[in-house]
């Protein structure tokens, strides 16, 4: 398997194996911590070629700077099973959209979406959290 992207975004869907991804974004400014991030999803688009039939793991760890989880271990866990390619196929593309509610950032810090297929790392998503500062208006 080969991931051809990942993005964390407002929305995604599959749309006749299509990726449809909107407002992909690797920043959250806070105004106040933790952070909390009503509704965000990540999109990921990969490649299956012959041999890779069968069944495998993804799992997604959101993780901060010093590789705390931040989510709860195995929050993220599909199994899923790749059919085989069909004949007079070099590949067959996949697309697996994950959405997430309430996501509680607890700091200013970065942090990274690791995904793993069959325990092993095959994409890293860095993001960030900042403060945002207020701006005072004046009267």
């Amino acid at each position: 398997m080969e991931i051809l992207s990942i993005a964390l975004c407002d929305s995604a869907a599959d749309y006749n194996g299509k990726l449809c991804i909107l407002g992909a974004f690797d920043t959250i400014a806070a105004r106040e911590l933790p952070a909390v991030h009503p509704f965000c999803a990540l999109a990921i688009r990969f490649i299956s070629r012959l041999g890779d039939e069968g069944k495998h793991q993804l799992n997604v760890r959101l993780i901060d700077s010093d590789g705390r989880d931040v989510l709860p271990v195995n929050a993220v866990k599909i199994d899923f099973t790749l059919p085989r390619i069909p004949e007079n196929t070099f590949f067959v593309s996949n697309n697996c959209v994950l959405n997430l509610q309430g996501l509680v950032l607890p700091a200013v810090s970065q942090y990274s979406f690791d995904v793993y297929v069959d325990g092993t790392i095959v994409a890293r998503l860095p993001m960030q959290v900042i403060k945002q500062e207020q701006i005072k208006q004046v009267s």
